[in-house]
């Protein structure tokens, strides 16, 4: 229980890597409030955890409305106190695809800022009041796509990008709260990903053969650790992005 009587909040926890956050995070004694757009989804999860003898609360929470993270957020203090933890993993909007970059007009660029970069920024203001005290984690989700320009991919990667330079500027400007804010970029087999595999066996073919590891991350295993680590053992780390993607994208 190296979290024990820890507070988390996890975004888009009712599936993929946030219900695998979620779950890990639980199983090492934190309480979880899960928050998800399909509320059925992310109280299957919650009573995964609960059932299994962890805390957790399940909120429907529409990341494109600041007003649903907020009481998200509310929800949180009422539930189990101030939270020591923020997992933004919910991307909502517009996720791209196949869309050459002259083709994508600016309402789609907008719908995936939105979802994801206005939507981590909002949460992230709506925790510091209840982090200045006491410190905290900051755990934000980025994308290899956005770091290494995947064509047919513009709006979601630029707003990936966005949220790698929000991660950068809160981990200055919020040290000295004791809080530290990074990024991960994660090329994990989720539930989506997989049915996708399904439809395109040669798509897959062509991400594996680019991955030195040559497999993609479990969810629980490889992904939802680190997030654990960055809460524990690596409590000096901020500002930073964690590449956990098999090789796929090497930084300097």
């Amino acid at each position: 229980m190296r979290l024990d009587s820890r507070i988390a909040i996890v975004t888009g926890s009712g599936q993929g890597i946030g219900r695998a956050v979620a779950r890990v995070l639980a199983s090492e004694g934190t309480a979880v409030l899960l928050a998800s757009r399909t509320f059925s989804r992310v109280k299957q999860v919650a009573d995964e955890i609960t059932e299994a003898g962890g805390r957790a609360l399940a909120v429907g929470c529409d990341v494109l409305r600041p007003g649903d993270i907020d009481a998200a957020v509310g929800a949180c203090l009422d539930a189990f106190g101030p939270p020591d933890i923020l997992v933004n993993n919910a991307q909502g909007g517009h996720m791209g695809g196949g869309m050459p970059l002259e083709e994508t007009s600016p309402e789609l660029v907008e719908q995936a800022l939105r979802g994801g970069l206005f939507a981590t920024f909002h949460a992230m203001r709506a925790c510091l009041p209840h982090m200045k005290e006491r410190g905290g984690t900051i755990v934000n989700f980025g994308s290899s796509t956005g770091v290494g320009g995947d064509p047919g991919f513009a709006a979601y990667g630029l707003n990936k990008e966005a949220i790698h330079g929000l991660t950068k500027h809160a981990a200055r400007e919020w040290g000295r709260y004791g809080i530290t804010v990074n990024t991960i970029c994660p090329a994990a087999l989720t539930e989506n990903l997989r049915a996708k595999f399904q439809e395109n066996p040669r798509w897959q073919q062509a991400i594996l053969k680019a991955v030195p590891l040559g497999r993609l991350g479990d969810p629980e295993k490889d992904i939802a650790p680190a997030v654990v680590a960055l809460a524990t053992d690596l409590r000096f780390l901020t500002g930073a992005t964690l590449m956990l993607d098999g090789g796929r994208v090497l930084l300097r």
